[in-house]
C-alpha cells in the first residue's frame, strides 16, 4: 500500500480512538470532582440527551433510501414497519433493529429476483 493510504488509515484510527478516549477521560475527571453526589445528578444535562439525539439522527438518515427507486422505498417502508411491530411487542432496542435490517435485506433480495 502507498504511504498516503497508510497515513490515512493511521489518522482515521487515531481520530476514532480519541473520539472515544477524550470523553471518557473528561467524564472520569468530572465524576471525581463531584465525588459525594448522586450518580444521576453528577451527569451533565447534555450527556443525558446525547443518546436520544444520536438515535434520532440515525433514524432520520435511515428513513431515506440509498437509491430513490421503488425497490429502495419499498424495502425502507417494510423494514420500518417490521421494526415498529417488533419494538411494540418486545419493547427492546436490539430485536427491532435485527428484524428491520433482516426484513430490509430480504425485501431488496426478493425485489431484485422479481424485477
Amino acid at each position: 500500500m502507498s504511504l498516503e493510504l497508510w497515513l490515512g488509515v493511521i489518522v482515521a484510527a487515531l481520530g476514532t480512538y480519541l473520539l472515544r478516549l477524550l470523553p471518557l477521560l473528561w467524564m472520569q475527571r468530572h465524576l471525581k470532582r463531584r465525588d459525594g453526589e448522586a450518580e444521576v445528578d453528577a451527569l451533565p444535562k447534555w450527556l443525558v440527551v446525547l443518546g436520544p439525539m444520536m438515535i434520532a439522527a440515525v433514524l432520520g438518515v435511515s428513513l431515506v433510501p440509498r437509491t430513490s427507486d421503488p425497490e429502495g422505498w419499498l424495502a425502507t417502508v417494510v423494514g420500518l414497519g417490521v421494526t415498529l411491530v417488533v419494538w411494540r411487542k418486545t419493547r427492546s432496542l436490539g430485536w427491532p433493529v435485527v428484524g428491520g435490517v433482516l426484513t430490509f435485506g430480504a425485501v431488496v433480495i426478493v425485489a431484485r429476483v422479481i424485477i
